[in-house]
């Protein structure tokens, strides 16, 4: 099983919160309504800042 920062389960929850408040928003501009989006968003926005996040699958 891959071990995540405690930074990258700060990130995922702020991302999944704001899906449930809808202001989430995809990068093409849409909102998402998808918890699997936004569990993705916030693993990604994890990477960016440099935590520890295992590599994407394929």
């Amino acid at each position: 099983m891959a071990k995540y920062s405690e930074k990258v389960g700060e990130k995922v929850e702020k991302s999944v919160k704001e899906m449930k408040e809808g202001k989430l928003k995809s990068g093409s501009g849409k909102k998402v309504t998808s918890r699997k989006q936004a569990v993705a968003i916030g693993l990604s926005e994890a990477r960016k800042a440099g935590a520890k996040v295992p590599k994407k699958k394929g």
